[in-house]
This record gives structure tokens, C-alpha cells and sequence, in this order.
């Protein structure tokens, strides 16, 4: 019998949720006897197994969650993109026919600059999108906007005083020299921006560095980049999208397919600890409540951490593995600020047409503060320093532009996925609300330098720092991948290198979420790998 345990699942493109949810999803009530209590628990239920979810929290899915925080307005609360759904446990569970629908983004990614336009013209952007001709032609025009903005203070600038700096007294010399100021500069620009490309190179970045804790030039970062684009969606490579209903749709979907096959699903069951045996082994879970369920198998995905930490009698581990465990690293720079708006953004590089329309940037990711990997670096020191970066790395996207089911005509969702914010501030003292209130004005306060008029059209907001997506959640240190995705804590090592292949130390404990390989963000793939290796299991049990 296989029992399994869900505390909390991210990314942006992890598994989702529903909306505001019942004690049970299932017509029935909670058996004490299961083959299998899990979260994703189509698999085992597919294999013969009968399963259970439960789940802690009031809605089903972990972090990647649709919640109504403020009325009117759906968000999906942590979890926010989808791309990472393997694609045969999108057919396999056959989730289109359980409702699950997907809103494709073309463009995917737009990168405002705060300099001033030329001759009136608005300041450069820089947007990728599927169409390689497009997108090489953006390029080119960043170049020669960026190019026409590095040359254009020699138009207000006179000659260099030629005759000065080749003749007459010292003093005349060094004066002639201040004539050479606005070429210099300008040729600086011109070597900086065409030859590096910055603002291109900080728009990749931003994927080297997404929900890690590192900087672009650090050794590993190209793998959390390779990470993020090694995903598809609809067939496409390295697509990301927006689900219908927010990001619980996924869950909704999953939920449906399990339950078609007979599996049951709780929400409000908080798992206390795992039951072991007489003979060591995991015999079920025991409720906050006291309610026992036992089972033969248990599969967590709640983090490493909190499963074998929290969730598992410490004297039912090897002492050594324990201590490994409290070495994995859970070090998280996120902060998530959802914010309800009564107005589209209006952005300086972009202006909004005459008839309100969204454009095709405002379906993007939307990269601020990206006009170089500097600012990315300096943004990084300071969240290392203890504080809160004065000039975040934003990611904004705003799914209501292609979902008209998230907010009330005329009104937005938006999403902000901020770096650099420390788990503790000066790594001694907890967040306050006015804490959590001035950094959201700082982050405010640069997108209206990007949209003027945002500050003004917020109706409200919703700020997860790293601390609150551990206590809402059960994200350990606020990490949304589960634990890092440095190079010391992937494939045969992750989470620790005896416990790779999904079984723990404790015969029928699993792990069989984003804590295990391949890592944070790849939907369902620890799930199924896991299963698997129940099913082999279980008919040696």
C-alpha cells in the first residue's frame, strides 16, 4: 500500500492548483487503509494501486496555486508560467480531455531601457519571440537605437578644439581638453553597446539566474539557463505559457485525471509524521488531527527537509544521513509581489494604442532593470550584504491580457518575481509588514519609472518574501526549487547522493517531488520516476 505526503511545489512551470478549495475533492471520506496517499497520484492509481491525496493546505497543488486573494482578481500565487510539463504525462493523463488549456505567448519576452528616445522617440526596447527573422530584426534595431543614443549628445556639442590641443601654452591645452569629453563618451557607448549587446546578454541572464540565488557570472548559473529552456509546450521548444484559471489549472486537471481513475483527494490534511513499524519500515501517516492512515509505500514531496526532518522520526535515520540532510542548501533570493491593477501598464518604450488594447509586449515576461548584467550584479552584492536590493531584478508578466477569466473587464493581474531579497534582513532579523511594505514601494517605484501611472492604478497586493513562501507554502528557506539547482546538488546527487533514486533510507519512504531529480520547475517528472519505482517495489512488498 503506497501513502504520499505534498507540503509544497513551485515553479514556473511546476504542477498548479484549484481554486478555493473543500475539505474533499473526493465523494468519499477518508479510508484509513490505501495503497497509495500521494500527491500526482494518477500514476500509482493508474498502476493498480489505490491512492489518496492529501494535501495541507485549503487548495490542492502546493505552491503552484490559483487563489482569489483579492476579490475579483485570480492569481496564481507562487507558481506562475508553464513550460516544464513533460509531455508524455501531459498525454498520458490525457489533461486537455480533463479541461486543462494553455494560452501560448508569441512574443515571450520584452526588455524596456529607461534611456531617452531619440528626437522624440519613445526609449528602446528589446523583444525575442518564436520568428527568428523578428527576432534578429529587433536586434538590429536595438543596435542601431542604442547606437543613435550613444551619438546623439555630440549633435548639442562643439568640435573639438583641434588648434588647442596642438598648439599654444599648457594652460590652453589642458582647457581644449574638455572638448574631447562628448567624443570620448560617446565612443564608449558606441564600444559597450554594439560590440557587448548588454541589455541582450542581461535578458538571458535573467534565466541563468531565476530563483537562485548566484549571479551571471558565477560557475553554474549557465545550467539553471539551460534549465529553463529546455522545456516545450504545445510541441515547441523552449515555450512558456499561461494556463486558463491561472496556474491551478494544471492541479485541476491532474486531479481530474486521477480521480477518473479512482483515486480520492483531500485538502486541510496536515501530515504530522510518518508512521514506521516495528520492522523500520514506513507503514503510513498520523493527521495533525490524530488520524491515522497506513499504507505500505509513502511518497513525500514535501522538500527533503521537512520529509526527513519534520515529517520522519529522527531515530528511523542513519545519524550520518541527517546530518547530510541539514547540509543541502535552500538559499532563496525570491520575493513574489502579486498586484491587482484597475489599468493596463503603459510602458515609455511601448505606449499603449489609442483603443486600451494590449500589445504584444504586455503578453510577455516583462525584464526590468536588465539594461546590463552590472545592474543583475549589483542587484545580487546587495541581496549577499543582508538588505533587500535597492534596484531589484523584476520579472513581470501579466497573464489577463490573454486570460480575460483572472480579473474584471479593463483590470489586470500582475506578477512580479523579484531578486535580490534575503531570508533575513541583515541575516539577523525577521521581516516586519513595514519591511515588507517598503520593499514593494521600491519595486513599484522602478516599474513606474518603466510605466509611469502603475503606482497609481494598484487595488491591491499580496507580498511573499522568502520567509513567507516557507510558512505559506512549506518552501524550506523560501527555495522554490526545493533546494538549489547548483551543480553540487543535481542528477546522481540530488538531493544526496544515497537517496538519488527516489527511495529513502526508510523502506516505502519516497521522495517524489521538485527536492529530487531533475530539479525544480520539470512538472511531473520526479512524480513518475518515483511511481515507477514504487510499482517495481510493491509487488516485492
Amino acid at each position: 500500500m503506497a501513502a504520499a505526503v505534498r507540503a509544497g511545489l513551485w515553479h514556473r512551470g511546476v504542477i498548479s492548483v484549484t481554486r478555493r478549495g473543500s475539505h474533499s475533492h473526493s465523494n468519499t471520506a477518508l479510508k484509513p487503509q490505501y495503497d497509495a496517499i500521494i500527491i500526482g497520484a494518477a500514476y500509482l492509481q493508474k498502476g493498480g494501486l489505490k491512492t489518496a491525496v492529501l494535501e495541507r493546505r485549503h487548495v490542492l497543488g502546493g505552491a503552484a496555486v490559483s487563489e482569489e486573494i483579492i476579490p475579483g482578481f485570480l492569481f496564481s500565487r507562487a507558481s506562475y508560467l508553464l513550460s516544464l510539463l513533460r509531455p508524455h504525462i501531459y498525454q498520458d493523463l490525457e489533461l486537455k480531455k480533463h479541461g486543462l488549456k494553455v494560452y501560448m505567448r508569441d512574443p515571450y519576452s520584452f526588455t524596456p531601457m529607461l534611456e531617452d528616445g531619440v528626437r522624440g522617440r519613445p526609449p528602446p526596447s528589446l523583444t525575442l519571440g518564436a520568428d527568428l527573422a523578428k527576432t534578429q530584426k529587433e536586434i538590429e534595431e536595438l543596435y542601431l537605437n542604442l547606437l543613435a543614443c550613444a551619438i546623439h549628445p555630440l549633435l548639442d556639442a562643439p568640435p573639438v578644439d583641434i588648434p588647442g590641443l596642438t598648439q599654444g601654452s599648457l594652460r590652453k591645452k589642458i582647457s581644449a581638453l574638455r572638448s574631447l569629453k562628448p567624443l570620448v563618451k560617446s565612443g564608449n557607448d558606441v564600444l559597450n553597446r554594439w560590440f557587448e549587446s548588454e541589455p541582450l546578454r542581461a535578458t538571458l541572464a535573467t534565466d541563468s539566474v531565476i530563483g537562485a540565488n548566484t549571479s551571471p557570472n558565477n560557475p553554474g548559473s549557465g545550467y539553471v539557463l539551460l534549465h529553463h529552456v529546455m522545456g516545450e509546450l504545445e510541441k515547441e521548444k523552449g515555450a512558456w505559457g499561461y494556463v486558463e484559471g491561472g496556474m491551478g489549472g494544471v492541479s485541476q486537471s491532474i486531479a481530474r485525471s486521477a480521480q477518473s481513475l479512482g483515486a480520492d483527494i483531500f485538502t486541510n490534511r496536515d501530515v504530522e509524521q510518518v508512521l514506521i513499524g516495528q520492522d523500520g519500515s514506513a507503514k503510513g501517516v498520523v493527521l495533525t488531527d490524530g488520524t491515522e492512515v497506513h499504507s505500505k509505500v509513502v511518497l513525500s514531496n514535501a522538500t527533503p527537509y521537512i520529509t526527513f526532518k519534520q515529517l520522519t522520526p529522527q531515530d528511523a535515520l542513519p545519524e550520518a544521513f541527517i546530518t547530510a540532510v541539514d547540509q543541502i542548501d535552500y538559499t532563496s533570493p525570491v520575493t513574489k509581489i502579486n498586484v491587482a491593477v484597475d489599468k493596463l501598464p503603459n510602458f515609455l518604450a511601448a505606449p499603449n494604442s489609442a483603443d486600451g488594447k494590449p500589445g504584444p509586449h504586455h503578453q510577455c515576461s516583462i525584464h526590468l532593470n536588465c539594461e546590463s548584467v552590472e545592474v543583475l550584479e549589483e542587484a545580487y552584492r546587495e541581496g549577499q550584504q543582508g538588505r533587500p536590493s535597492s534596484r531589484p531584478m523584476i520579472e513581470m508578466t501579466i497573464p489577463s491580457v490573454l486570460d480575460p477569466t483572472l480579473a474584471p473587464p479593463g483590470c489586470h493581474v500582475v506578477s512580479l518575481f523579484i531578486q535580490f531579497t534575503p531570508y533575513l534582513l541583515e541575516g539577523r532579523r525577521a521581516w516586519t509588514d513595514e519591511d515588507r511594505d517598503r520593499f514593494a514601494d521600491t519595486a513599484f517605484d522602478w516599474v513606474e519609472r518603466y510605466a509611469p501611472g502603475f503606482k497609481k492604478s494598484i487595488v491591491g497586493k499580496d507580498i511573499l518574501t522568502p520567509a513567507d513562501l516557507e510558512r505559506v507554502f512549506g518552501l524550506t528557506g523560501g527555495n522554490i526549487f526545493h533546494g538549489s539547482m547548483s551543480l553540487d546538488q543535481l542528477y546522481l546527487a540530488r538531493p544526496l547522493p544515497s537517496v538519488a533514486d527516489y527511495r529513502s533510507p526508510v523502506k516505502g519512504l519516497y521522495l517524489c517531488g521538485s527536492g529530487s531529480h531533475p530539479g525544480g520547475g520539470v512538472m511531473g517528472a520526479a512524480g513518475w520516476n518515483s511511481a515507477l519505482k514504487v510499482l517495481a517495489d510493491f509487488k516485492r512488498l
